[in-house]
């Protein structure tokens, strides 16, 4: 099928720029201001020493990853409120933050940050599609810088991360399937997925859905092999990032 015109050229199978920034919070452990096109996260990895309770009361050895979300209130067109002032916290970004901390647990093996909390901090600058797949992305490389400065400070002995993880989105926009989808697209698209995957190829999770519609096995076959082939060239792009910080 030959390439739908996207709303920003892109073609069907093309991500959008992809920039790391490291450096942008330096009173983080480590951090990366990730950006997808116009979608900008700050991601902020912070290194606590101390785990929570539930391991504590139950003897739990090793440590501990976990991720907090947020929007901030200019990231949209219109203001969107602070949880704080609506006295409730967000759903979707209770669900985003969580599939965040799995998604860097499957790389991380918790044994090797005995005592400590390797917390990751996504904070949603400008909003244009694919937020939550920034967010993991950028997530794995500031957790990766935060690392190499507990591993120079003699914190820890080695890395606890197995593999890199990052994550894209795909899904069936005007019959075609896409890749990275922005903003525009998302709201049209008549199937959605995002897709979270470590370096080596391997699924970590997959959210899929169509949108008052459905989708075929050939659809969905067509939809996983895009991200694989997305995901394949934002871990070059991850290590690459990383590897001009040495």
């Amino acid at each position: 099928m030959p390439d739908l015109p996207r709303p920003d050229g892109r073609q069907n199978h093309e991500l959008r720029e992809i920039r790391f920034e490291p450096g942008i919070a330096p009173h983080a452990t480590g951090s990366v201001l990730t950006s997808f096109g116009n979608t900008r996260v700050i991601c902020a990895a912070t290194v606590e020493k101390k785990v929570p309770r539930w391991m504590q009361a139950q003897g739990v050895e090793g440590g501990w990853a976990s991720a907090e979300y947020s929007m901030l209130p200019y990231s949209t067109h219109d203001r969107k409120q602070r949880d704080i002032t609506k006295g409730r916290p967000d759903g979707r970004g209770i669900e985003i933050q969580r599939l965040i901390g799995r998604s860097l647990r499957a790389v991380i093996d918790l044994r090797k940050l005995p005592g400590h909390t390797l917390w990751l901090d996504c904070d949603v600058l400008q909003a244009d599609g694919g937020t939550r797949t920034a967010s993991i992305t950028g997530a794995y490389v500031a957790g990766q810088l935060a690392m190499r400065r507990l591993l120079k400070d003699g914190v820890i002995t080695e890395s606890p991360f197995r593999d890199s993880v990052a994550a894209v989105s795909t899904g069936v926009f005007y019959d075609t399937a896409v890749l990275d989808l922005n903003y525009v697209e998302d709201q049209a698209a008549s199937v959605d997925f995002n897709v979270v995957m470590t370096g080596n190829g391997e699924f970590v999770e997959v959210q899929g859905s169509g949108e008052e519609a459905t989708f075929s096995r050939g659809q969905l076959d067509q939809l996983l092999a895009l991200a694989g082939d997305g995901i394949a060239e934002l871990t070059r792009l991850q290590h690459e990032a990383l590897s001009a910080q040495t």
